[in-house]
């Protein structure tokens, strides 16, 4: 254990965070460099990554489709070392269970669940050689009912269940735990309120500030802080955790 004033370093650790250009993974990226780790920023869009990776220590870019057999088979097979791993791709979509097509459930059913056992499983023998960290990104989406989210809650749901299972399936192996946030200030969510709320943003932004009852949004790097101690030697006894990180959200 390391002592106070070093507290969560990652140095000498290797670790690939997927959608690592922007939002939560941008930050996530420039956290576990910061504590020292090697990081692998994976993203579909690869110029984004270089341009992120040029700016950290010990860091480098990959082209990865999390929804891709091939590409992900493609960056496992350039590793021969993997500590840590982070599932952080992932899409949203508003509509209630009328509103949502089946060509869009299957989408978010593909991006948010299915990336996520077909990245663990690729990276699973590395991961099982250094008894490593996976940690999903989840949400309170997950946990709780969301009006208008039918097809996100249930692709959130879903990553929370995989979370416990696979570290009950390797509870001597490997610690798998997901953080689930509420609801943080990203191109994620400027992206939502310019596709649905274009006309207007600021009503929508209030009640989405309000949501929380800290009265904001979260920030990128809290949750990247997070990300960090859970994937630290502080927290070896944590496995299985769903850890909330929501402004009181799910308190209410």
């Amino acid at each position: 254990m390391t002592g106070s004033g070093d507290a969560f370093r990652l140095d000498g650790k290797v670790a690939l965070v997927t959608g690592g250009a922007s939002g939560i993974g941008e930050s996530t990226c420039r956290e576990l460099a910061r504590a020292g780790a090697s990081v692998i920023v994976a993203d579909i869009n690869l110029e984004n990554a270089q341009a992120l990776a040029t700016q950290l220590p010990n860091a480098r870019a990959a082209h990865m489709d999390v929804t891709s057999r091939e590409s992900i088979d493609a960056i496992a097979a350039q590793l021969d070392h993997l500590d840590i791993l982070v599932n952080n791709a992932g899409i949203a979509h508003v509509g209630t269970i009328e509103q949502v097509e089946p060509e869009d459930f299957d989408r978010l059913m593909e991006v948010n669940v299915k990336s996520v056992y077909l990245v663990t499983r690729a990276l699973l023998p590395l991961l099982l050689k250094s008894r490593g960290s996976v940690v999903n990104i989840g949400s309170v989406a997950g946990q709780v009912g969301v009006k208008q989210r039918f097809a996100y809650c249930t692709t959130k749901g879903a990553v929370l269940a995989m979370s416990r299972q696979l570290a009950v399936e390797y509870s001597k192996e490997l610690r798998v735990n997901c953080i689930c946030p509420g609801t943080v200030q990203t191109p994620f969510v400027e992206g939502y309120l310019e596709k649905y709320h274009a006309h207007e943003k600021d009503k929508i932004r209030g009640e989405l500030n309000a949501r929380q009852p800290i009265g904001r949004l979260g920030k990128p790097e809290e949750i990247a802080s997070l990300i960090r101690y859970v994937c630290s030697e502080e927290a070896e006894f944590m496995t299985g955790s769903l850890v909330v990180i929501d402004g009181g959200w799910t308190a209410v």
